[in-house]
């Protein structure tokens, strides 16, 4: 291992080949990407391969060149964005908070690219054209975001968003400055689980059943029958994924569904103690179970086969997007990627949203890093070319903004 961190260490004096350089480079941000492997490990990685493999690697990069490499290959992509000719559509949200900060992303999709899956979306069919990180967020801030975004991208068919306030007064104000009327698309996820919402969370048989549930959980979490506890659901949206708690209660009137005393002890006697009263609540649980299974099953093929009715021939002849879950899973792997490659600079992390989107090869890779230099983005060379300078700030007030 000394002999290893020894070997890291030393500084290489080899002459390296510079195609040999572009191939080790986009390896290295492929294992970040794709193989979601930490900064760090990457050169141990590498050198385990040149030691003990005839892979023929010249050269073992530092670990802080991988992130540059990274991080230049997000804000590379963004500085590539430009109009295209075919129909495409805009997915946004504010998803990630960095502190007392939030990032606006804006994904571009192919409108055809729905009816040429026949499936839901994956990350590799969608581009980042926009990132946005800010301290102040509200209508107007993201009306001018999404100004300067769709002036390099051109101007989409359709917007699909979910129900945040901010979000929708951006783009009402955007909407108001475009001369052709650009359709909105509400996120169907959203706007099932606010129409469930409604229609149970303030209800007595609603509120009784995911008391009943709770209690069986905390009886039964330390025992053997752990196994058939409830689901457990997120404080946050918990209705976006409540049909898994009506599948739970169809299966369980099955279980309960017994007549006569259950013997002492039995599986059935201690679930009855566990929730006693589960069977008066079978109509509830029934209709509950029918209801959000239905639902669930109508969001899962419109989200695979988008929405697909004269109405939306307006538009397109092809299938419209209806979710934008898509850009939840994107925020998902960023933050499985910065779990293992955590850094201080938030801020300049974000870079590598772009990069996770899109389908990334060596040739993809070489042009979006020649599209940003390492002086584009990195905060020391700002700072020396500031203190080179007069050193002194424009007046006036400067936006508290960080431009992707």
């Amino acid at each position: 291992m000394r002999t290893l961190k020894k070997q890291l260490a030393a500084p290489s004096t080899q002459v390296v080949n510079i195609s040999e350089a572009r191939e080790v480079r986009a390896l290295c941000i492929l294992l970040v990407i794709q193989a979601v492997v930490s900064y760090r490990s990457i050169p141990r990685i590498l050198n385990l391969f040149k030691s003990e493999t005839d892979c023929g690697l010249a050269w073992i990069p530092h670990f802080t060149s991988v992130i540059n490499w990274t991080l230049r290959l997000g804000l590379g992509l963004l500085k590539q964005v430009k109009p295209i000719n075919t129909p495409w559509l805009a997915i946004i949200d504010h998803s990630i908070d960095i502190g007392t900060k939030k990032v606006l992303v804006v994904l571009r999709v192919p409108v055809e690219t729905l009816s040429q899956k026949g499936a839901a979306l994956q990350l590799k069919d969608c581009e980042c054209i926009g990132l946005k990180v800010c301290e102040v967020v509200n209508g107007p801030s993201v009306a001018m975001d999404l100004a300067t975004i769709f002036n390099q991208a051109g101007n989409p068919k359709a917007i699909i968003k979910d129900g945040d306030a901010t979000l929708q007064k951006g783009v009402r104000l955007w909407s108001k400055t475009q001369e052709e009327l650009i359709p909105v698309i509400a996120d169907i996820g959203h706007t099932m689980a606010n129409a469930l919402k409604n229609q149970f969370e303030k209800t007595v048989l609603y509120q009784r059943f995911t008391a009943l549930t709770t209690q069986g959980a905390n009886r039964l979490r330390q025992t053997d029958l752990a196994f058939l506890i409830p689901p457990k659901l997120r404080s946050k949206g918990r209705f976006q994924s409540i049909s898994i708690l009506g599948k739970w209660g169809d299966k369980m009137l099955g279980v309960f569904a017994v007549t006569g005393r259950a013997k002492k002890g039995s599986l059935l006697g201690r679930l009855r103690i566990a929730m006693p009263g589960f069977l008066l609540l079978k109509p509830f649980i029934q209709r509950f179970a029918t209801t959000t299974i239905v639902v669930s099953n109508v969001m899962e093929i419109l989200k695979n086969k988008g929405l697909d009715q004269i109405i939306q021939k307006q538009v397109s002849d092809y299938p419209l997007l209806v979710s934008s879950d898509i850009i939840e899973t994107l925020f998902g792997n960023f933050k499985h990627v910065i779990e293992r490659s955590p850094q201080a600079d938030m801020n300049r992390t974000t870079l590598l949203i772009p990069a996770l989107c899109g389908h990334l090869d060596k040739a993809s890779i070489t042009q979006a890093l020649s599209h940003a230099s390492h002086n584009d983005y990195t905060i020391r060379k700002k700072r020396r070319a500031f203190f080179k300078g007069k050193g002194k700030p424009n007046s006036g007030e400067s936006k508290s903004c960080v431009n992707g």
